[in-house]
């Protein structure tokens, strides 16, 4: 099974988020295994945050979703630290107030002011931010060694499996994820691609086209996997050239090819925008044509992924999960697109061919890119078929964001 231009692009480009995902992973644990803390009083106050700064004995704390709180830690206040993963304060170790740090996560216990805004600490749980930054390397690594990222194809809630198209430059692969009781299932807030933000979920919310990743144990031939953790979510991907762009309200608006309508996103700080060099964008363009099996290239299929990968340099590690464990897949894609510079709102420009993978957005509010890439012009004109037509009339040639992107 071929993937299509369109099909490799958007699990590339979405599968940069990954890390993201799996980083995010330990602070939304961090939270719930500390709200499960059992609660000493009703008229204890809980707050959880991260410290932002320490003076004297005040700490001021941020919450996740909430307004700053001061919090003044009294004289017999209790301190234990607890490790990442832990489900309940028997390990925990005490610690002093000096060894608290800014950046550390804690869970404060204690009467909180009339208005809210302060609290006098009589207990504080913390997770070092050390040791939050050890376990969430740990979990990247466990994401990219057992993690698997794809298109979802197909949902069985009865049976507990999702399948799903992974796609790289050799050709599209399903993947069968089995599901069970332990299997932890979350879906991405409409507006949001952090874990913190994603929400207990089950199969039922999972529909085909979703980008879907998960965690666990593959078969031998990578065709099914064993879920300990899955993320899903919906994140529309557009292509195109920018209409406009409003620098005041962060907005961009693009005449999307695939659904021939104008669509407009919003860049947030968290969006991430990269500008891709021409010959970087040749490079990518050369091995989609390879894929496709456009008259003119060297080949088709897994054999012209393998040319193209050392083509490009590409050296993603065998058994990434990301394409099957396949040299030349989407993995290399991947690392090409990291390894490029940040780029900004100011270096965009009317006119500017772009790919973008954003949220869902809702109702009320915009969809908020995710990624965006310019100087796309090659890449796009690599699609074959009816995609490659409807880019005609654009009259494309080299990038005219030359100097200005999961």
């Amino acid at each position: 099974m071929r993937a299509t231009t369109r099909q490799i692009l958007l699990v590339s480009l979405t599968a940069l988020t990954a890390a993201a995902i799996a980083i995010a992973v330990v602070s939304c644990k961090a939270n719930a295994q500390q709200s499960n803390e059992p609660a000493a009083q009703d008229a204890v106050a809980r707050r959880i945050g991260t410290i932002k700064t320490i003076t004297g004995n005040t700490l001021t704390l941020t919450p996740d979703s909430a307004p700053e709180v001061a919090v003044t830690v009294q004289p017999n206040a209790r301190l234990l630290r607890i490790a990442p993963g832990e489900k309940d304060l028997k390990s925990a170790t005490p610690i002093q107030f000096q060894d608290l740090q800014a950046g550390d996560r804690i869970l404060v216990g204690g009467k909180a002011s009339d208005d809210a805004k302060a609290i006098a600490a009589s207990s504080i749980v913390v997770m070092k931010r050390s040791d939050v930054a050890a376990r969430q390397q740990q979990e990247l690594q466990d994401w990219q060694k057992r993690g698997v990222g794809g298109l979802a194809s197909a949902v069985d809630p009865a049976a507990g499996t999702i399948t799903i198209s992974v796609a790289g430059f050799g050709g599209a692969k399903n993947v069968i994820i089995h599901s069970s009781r332990d299997t932890a299932i979350r879906r991405y807030a409409p507006n949001s691609v952090k874990f913190n933000d994603a929400k207990p979920s089950s199969l039922a919310e999972i529909h085909p086209g979703d980008q879907l990743r998960a965690r666990g144990n593959r078969n031998a031939d990578g065709t099914e996997l064993a879920a300990d953790e899955i993320v899903s979510g919906r994140f529309p991907y557009v292509e195109g050239m920018i209409n406009s762009i409003d620098a005041s309200a962060s907005t961009i608006s693009v005449q999307d090819v695939l659904s021939k309508k104008t669509v407009t996103v919003q860049v947030t700080p968290d969006s991430q925008l990269r500008q891709l060099p021409v010959e970087v964008a040749h490079r990518i363009a050369t091995r989609l044509k390879m894929t496709a099996g456009v008259p003119g290239s060297s080949g088709t299929g897994a054999a012209s992924g393998s040319q193209a990968n050392s083509e490009t340099g590409g050296s993603g590690p065998a058994g990434n999960g990301s394409s099957g464990g396949r040299r030349g897949g989407s993995a290399d894609l991947q690392q090409m697109l990291n390894r490029l510079p940040p780029a900004t709102l100011a270096d965009l420009h009317k006119g500017d061919a772009v790919l973008i993978v954003a949220t869902q957005g809702t109702s009320s509010e915009r969809s908020s890119v995710i990624n965006l890439y310019s100087g796309v012009d090659a890449i796009l004109r690599a699609a074959p078929g009816s995609e490659a037509m409807l880019l005609g009339p654009w009259s494309l040639g080299a990038p005219s964001g030359d100097a200005g992107a999961q």
